[in-house]
């Protein structure tokens, strides 16, 4: 399980912004994780909770989690298309030259104070 790491360098990241901001409690973080980004979205809320309430500034702190839907662009004949259900051959043309446009974030998108 990665995600007590990644829930580390979140947590670094928020009271960075915040003492930055003279912000001294942050009530919410809104995350937006990519469906492919391999972050399970349940095991990082467990891992922000058992964090979070460790540091004074993010005790009680919610962490919400957008999921962002994987798509591929295919190169060969210009389709975008979802990478979970057709992986990366292209459903209407089968090229292979594809490559992912969005589905791999795991970035903060917003701290509510």
């Amino acid at each position: 399980m990665h995600e007590l790491g990644i829930v580390f360098y979140i947590i670094r990241d928020v009271k960075k912004v915040a003492e930055e901001n003279n912000v001294e409690h942050v009530s919410g973080v809104v995350m937006n994780i990519g469906e492919v980004s391999t972050i399970v979205p349940e095991y990082l809320q467990d891992c922000w909770r058992w964090a979070a309430d460790r540091e004074e500034m993010l005790r009680g702190c919610e962490l919400k989690c957008n999921i962002i839907p994987a798509v591929t662009h295919c190169d060969d004949c210009g389709a975008d298309y979802e990478t979970v259900k057709y992986g990366k051959t292209c459903p209407h043309c089968k090229g292979p030259n594809t490559w992912l446009l969005r589905g791999n974030e795991v970035e903060i998108k917003e701290i509510e104070v």
